[in-house]
């Protein structure tokens, strides 16, 4: 026996060891020996990527909107979101002249735009609120490959039921759904949707796009009540872009409140949202499969939209109201409703400001001089007096025009939570970025007006909730990077001043002036010195799979004329330029890495070819198409018990010992397990191998050595037969041979089974017709073909119920009985020749009573040439040839005798429900019984005539029993007149008749010679033919039983005794 080998666990090929084909573990020598060899097919391959991708470029438009659940939004988002309508320029950061946005045609369309006031007059809850006429400003329709939607508050997240809600109600996505899907161009498909109570993210790609995502996963994290209710949260999908590239998108709705907890609540929530969230796995580029899930920041790129809620900090909410609306009510006329209303909300905010600085004790004098050069400016412009926000305005640049939107956004942006917090790291801080904010704050607006912000009571601050963050692989690793660094740094600080280097801080060569809480705070700083960018062009992303890729922000801005909710929506365009996966040129490749390795792996590993001998039992077989196309081994045509043989060489075309054995194959439902079928027999170098056994000996060959495996099929179990002739199962295997070190071999094993009359009921026997079950199999359509190489799986039953009633007993029953009285005839005659002159021994029908059924006398049972010869007599009475010549000529009449009483004992044994059913023996048990009880017993006559009309109730079994009593009595007279019973007196030569149907179904029954023999004879007869005759009912008692079997054996006794008195 070879030497076990531990295997390796911490290989990739490892994992891979259990599969069927895959190479087996290889030594530390080995691997050692071959370090510069890939170590998989995968990696190989992966090594190549360059070949076999190519740069594409995309659109990706990514919206956010709070639709503060009313009714009537999802008529607006087709138009702004996919249209990009609703794009107030002067309020943007966009101008009519900036050719980014609009073209010269757009341009003269801006100009018949719907104006402020028209659009705002025909506002009504419910309808369409996008001005008329407007031609849109962003890119849309199909020059965008990926729309990546995120809305918020679909639903009524304030409202308790909802919030508490335990799932999300479908419903509701399907009018966003619908919206969608009559904006997009023909051809887009929803490829991820996720809800989440009040959260919804749908993502819609192009038709040439959406072959190229897989592994499309979606989830979602609540963060509401309790922490973990979805009326907070987000909703999150993962894509896999090209087979390189993984995009992530998360919509998100953190806690509201613009008090200090609030502001902590949200950057819980965020942090949550981050470590709960866990995408399905996926296989990667060298195709293996994650055994857990990636997280958010496994990703190339990742975006962050939604509702995010972080307002402004240390600003008086007024101050800033009034200092935006400056800028808005230049888009009102001024006779129109909403100017009035936005002069009234600044001199409402201008007085309020006023109060402010007039309680301020601290205010200075040139303060106030500003306050009221503001002041005075305000209502040069107005023609109403006015103040100013003192604190607000001084952090103006002078240098800069006061009158600016820019100027003031900037002005307002430092004030920002949200940066704040990245500038603190506290959230979003780990490589997250935003672009330029250039439009007005999201929220909070009065539904149905463009610039008009919060005029109800509670009179909200103006901020900018709604965002887009975005972040590349890049940017996470070289905050992580940085991170390390300062990590380092720290543990070195405190190593010296451990080792005392703190004492010598005044030194001018000890250089100690890092402050871990200032330094390294900004969140922008550029981190190129990350290793993995060194030779990186700026931009450039290399992803997590090695490619390299880039993404490029077009257009941020919000879409101000759309009025349905008090949320404005926000917009972001991106350029994408990624390598793709061309699957022609990766399977290329893949092919060119297969052929590489293999020619590596042959050269440094054992390797064999097996030949399969390729040869036909007959001239029919060899022309079969179906057996020239089969590349494994084919038996042909296999009968019952006949012996076929086939040969294996294996031979070793390797330049190293190859050392092979037969491993356990890959089994399905019902076949049992171990190195072949049973029905197969494998002798390696003549050694027989159990096909039960997992494995067989290992066998060691040396370079151009060959070895043979000898393979024979012989099938004598009834069992498997019955299955076959059912199409419950099939000859059809594989046998798998394992070369220690190299790559296992699968040898396919075939045969066509041709189908028996044995393990057949007697009601299925008479239907077969004259040229027997052989004529019927290939009367069946599509018979041969499924059986040679094109396919030999289980195919339905040769005899059906379907087919006619055709003999009143089964043909072959007639031809077995009549072959058996024939031969007997002649064997007690030719007996009576020899013995009469030579005085030889007993006769076998004396030393054996049951003969010739008694096993005792079948000296030749178990010979090759008996089974060869019982298989031909078995295919000759299937094939409906005759049967006699079926045998070989140099046989002895007595052993062909035996052979036929063999086969008609194994007929009738293996008859499913036999000559006397169950049904019909418990009629006749019961009869008996009867008989038994009674002080009047029935004569045997009487006994016979009752059981004679309980066997008519099925006349074909009626015939089969008179068939083989009659056979049994025509044998007893035939041995009672021989000579050789010297103890018996003579038979009358008019006691015998002739042989034939008609007088073997009016035999005299129970006419018998009253010999000692004949008497023993009937008791042996009735013990063997008995089993075979009658079905039992099964259980019952071991006493019971006995009963049954006694009558079962008085019953074929009745028929053959001689009549009582």
């Amino acid at each position: 026996m070879a030497t076990a080998r531990s295997r390796p666990t911490s290989n990739a090929s490892s994992l891979l060891q259990d599969l069927p084909g895959a190479y087996p573990a290889r030594s530390i020598e080995e691997e050692n020996r071959d370090v510069a060899t890939p170590l998989s097919l995968s990696q190989a391959v992966y090594g190549r990527r360059a070949e076999y991708v190519r740069p594409k470029h995309i659109r990706i438009k990514i919206g956010t909107w709070n639709v503060a659940s009313l009714k009537g939004t999802e008529k607006d988002v087709g138009g702004w979101y996919v249209e990009g309508k609703g794009v107030s320029e002067s309020l943007a950061g966009l101008s009519v002249g900036d050719e980014r946005s609009v073209d010269q045609t757009s341009r003269t369309s801006l100009e018949q735009r719907e104006d402020v006031a028209s659009q705002e007059a025909r506002y009504e809850r419910k309808q369409p609120t996008l001005p008329n006429g407007d031609p849109g400003s962003l890119p849309g329709g199909d020059d965008v490959s990926l729309y990546v939607l995120g809305l918020q508050e679909v639903v009524d997240v304030g409202s308790t039921t909802e919030a508490l809600r335990p799932y999300s109600d479908p419903a509701i996505a399907v009018k966003w759904k619908e919206s969608m899907a009559a904006s997009l161009p023909y051809g887009y498909v929803l490829i991820a949707e996720q809800q989440l109570i009040g959260l919804l993210l749908l993502i819609y790609a192009s038709p040439g796009l959406a072959p190229e995502l897989r592994s499309v996963s979606t989830t979602s994290v609540g963060t509401g009540l309790m922490g973990y209710m979805g009326n907070k949260g987000a909703v999150t999908a993962r894509l896999v872009l090209g087979e390189t590239t993984r995009l992530v998108f998360i919509n998100s709705h953190l806690a509201a409140g613009a008090d200090k907890t609030a502001l902590e609540r949200r950057n819980w929530d965020a942090s949550q949202i981050v470590q709960r969230t866990r995408f399905e796995p996926i296989q990667d580029a060298m195709d293996l499969q994650q055994s857990t899930g990636e997280q958010i920041g496994d990703e190339d790129f990742a975006f962050w939209i939604g509702d995010l809620n972080y307002r402004l900090e240390g600003i008086p909410g007024d101050d800033v109201r009034r200092l935006l609306m400056l800028h808005t009510r230049n888009e009102y006329d001024t006779n129109m409703q909403s100017k009035s209303k936005i002069d009234k909300e600044i001199q409402t905010a201008a007085d309020s400001v006023r109060q402010r600085a007039n309680r301020g004790s601290s205010v200075s004098s040139a303060s106030t001089s500003s306050v009221k050069s503001y002041v005075s400016a305000d209502s040069q412009q107005t023609g109403t007096a006015s103040t100013a926000p003192t604190a607000l305005m001084d952090e103006i640049n002078a240098s800069e025009d006061p009158n600016s939107l820019q100027t003031t956004l900037s002005s307002l942006l430092p004030h920002d939570e949200l940066r704040q917090q990245m500038t603190a790291r506290k959230a979003f801080h780990d490589g997250w970025q935003e672009g330029p904010v250039t439009f007005l704050p999201t929220y909070k607006y009065d539904p149905g007006s463009v610039g008009v912000f919060d005029s109800s009571e509670k009179k909200r601050a103006p901020s900018w909730c709604d965002r887009i963050l975005f972040r590349t692989r890049r940017d996470k690793l070289a905050f992580d990077a940085k991170l390390q660094e300062e990590e380092n740094s720290r543990k070195k600080d405190e190593q010296m001043k451990a080792s005392g280097a703190d004492q010598a801080a005044e030194d001018d060569e000890i250089l100690y002036d890092y402050d871990p809480d200032a330094d390294g705070t900004n969140v922008n700083t550029d981190y190129d010195e990350y290793d993995e960018y060194d030779d990186v062009e700026d931009g450039v992303v290399i992803t997590k799979e090695g490619f390299e890729d880039e993404l490029r922000l077009e257009y941020y801005t919000a879409h101000q004329r759309v009025l349905s909710s008090d949320h404005k929506p926000l917009n972001a365009v991106f350029t994408l330029k990624y390598d793709a996966v061309v699957p022609e040129l990766k399977a290329k490749v893949h092919a060119e890495v297969a052929k590489e390795l293999d020619k590596v792996e042959n050269e440094g590993r054992p390797n064999v070819t097996v030949v399969v001998d390729q040869h036909g039992d007959t001239q029919a077989e060899q022309r079969e198409d179906s057996y020239k196309e089969f590349e494994g081994v084919w038996f042909g045509d296999v009968r019952w018990g006949q012996s076929k043989h086939r040969s294996l060489t294996i031979a070793n075309t390797s330049q190293v010992p190859a050392s092979f054995s037969f491993i356990e194959r890959p089994v399905g439902a019902g076949q049992a397990a171990g190195i072949a079928p049973k029905w197969l027999k494998l002798k390696q170098n003549d050694v027989s191998l159990s096909s039960s056994s997992t494995s067989s000996p290992p066998t060691i060959v040396e370079p151009g050595e060959t070895a043979s495996v000898e393979l024979e099929v012989r099938i004598w179990d009834m069992s498997l037969v019955n299955s076959l002739n059912e199409g419950i199962k099939a000859l059809d295997d594989i046998l798998v041979l394992r070369v220690e070190g190299g790559r296992d071999h699968f040898i396919p094993v075939r045969g066509k089974w041709l189908d028996t009359t044995l393990g057949r009921s007697i009601d299925k026997l008479i239907r077969i017709p004259e040229g027997g079950i052989r004529k019927l199999q290939s009367q069946r359509p599509d018979s041969s073909k499924k059986a040679g190489g094109g396919g030999s799986g289980p195919s339905s039953p040769v005899v059906g119920s379907n087919e006619p009633v055709r003999f009143s007993a089964p043909r072959e029953l007639f031809r077995l009985t009549e072959a058996v009285e024939e031969l007997v005839a002649r064997v007690v005659a030719e007996w009576d020749m020899i013995s009469s002159d030579s005085g030889s021994e007993d006769p076998p029908w004396m030393r054996h009573s049951g003969w010739p059924f008694d096993e005792g006398g079948w000296s030749e049972k178990g010979t090759e040439l008996w089974d060869a010869a019982l298989s031909d007599v078995c295919d000759a009475l299937d094939s409906d040839q005759p049967l006699e010549a079926s045998l070989p000529s140099e046989m002895p009449k007595m052993q062909r005798l035996y052979l036929l009483a063999h086969l008609l004992l194994t007929l009738l044994d293996n008859m499913p429900d036999g000559v006397v059913t169950e049904g019909l023996w418990t009629q006749i048990d019961n009869l008996l019984a009867a008989n038994e009880r009674s002080k009047h017993k029935a004569t045997t006559e009487e006994q016979r005539t009752a059981i004679q009309e309980i066997l008519s109730q099925s006349p074909a079994h009626s015939m089969s029993f008179i068939l083989l009593t009659s056979m049994l009595e025509r044998i007893l007279q035939e041995v009672a007149s021989s000579s050789g019973g010297r103890d018996e007196p003579p038979v009358s030569p008019s006691r015998k008749q002739a042989a034939g149907p008609l007088r073997r179904l009016t035999g005299s029954a129970g006419k018998l010679p009253d010999t000692p023999h004949a008497e023993l004879a009937c008791e042996a007869w009735a013990h063997i033919s008995g089993k075979a005759l009658v079905r039992l009912p099964a259980g019952g008692g071991k006493k019971n039983n006995a009963v049954q079997e006694r009558r079962r054996a008085e019953l074929t006794g009745l028929f053959l005794r001689k009549d009582e008195g």
